[in-house]
């Protein structure tokens, strides 16, 4: 049997960064899980896609450990952005749009997917729990190329002057401009852990201006 893969020990640049510096890294094609949607991230309409999203991603991992294949299920990320992006200074929740990422190993397919889905389905309707998300996961790939990237720890609402000071100082004064959405890595539960202890791994991918 195969050794289980981590991807935080496997691929170590992706989750990494230093407090107070924008580090420039280039990132290849990946692949996730992914469900997208609209609205406060501490509301239902979230909790809706991240209780789909995680029963797949285990289904999957279960699934390709019988198969000696086995992964660690990796830390929730997100995709951020809005029609307006000034929503996100003034905090209008309801506005934001994300698609809420698990990553999965290269090797996972489409048929993969729908097994677990079918498999979940079953399980969570026995359990009366809402099943419509489930159809709403799908299995994408995503090539962000050059980035910037740091890690903020502290709560998330403290993220503001962090993404200001990349997008008026670092990106300026690097002849960058934005290239994709905004990506964030979850390494700390919140659940869990205490706002102030919070670990995230905040990602802007950038092109050359010039």
């Amino acid at each position: 049997m195969s050794e289980k893969l981590d991807f935080k020990t496997a691929d170590k640049p992706y989750y990494s960064g230093k407090v107070g510096r924008w580090d420039r890294i280039v990132f290849s094609q990946l692949q996730f899980l992914s469900i997208t949607g609209q609205g406060d991230p501490g509301g239902p309409v979230y909790a809706r896609a991240l209780g789909a999203l995680y029963p797949l991603a285990y289904g999957i991992k279960f699934a390709q450990k019988a198969q000696g294949a086995d992964f660690v299920v990796p830390r929730l990320e997100a995709l951020w952005w809005a029609d307006d992006p000034g929503s996100f200074v003034r905090s209008e929740r309801d506005a934001w749009r994300w698609s809420a990422m698990i990553r999965l190993p290269q090797a996972v397919t489409q048929a993969d997917l729908d097994t677990a889905r079918e498999a979940a389905q079953v399980k969570l309707a026995k359990k009366g729990a809402d099943t419509s998300a489930l159809a709403e996961v799908s299995l994408t790939t995503l090539e962000e190329g050059a980035c910037f990237q740091t890690l903020h720890v502290g709560p998330y609402s403290d993220e503001a002057p962090v993404l200001a000071h990349l997008h008026d100082v670092v990106m300026p004064e690097a002849g960058m401009t934005f290239n994709g959405h905004h990506h964030e890595i979850y390494l700390g539960d919140p659940r869990r852990v205490a706002p102030e202890k919070l670990r995230t791994i905040l990602r802007q991918p950038v092109t050359s201006t010039g």
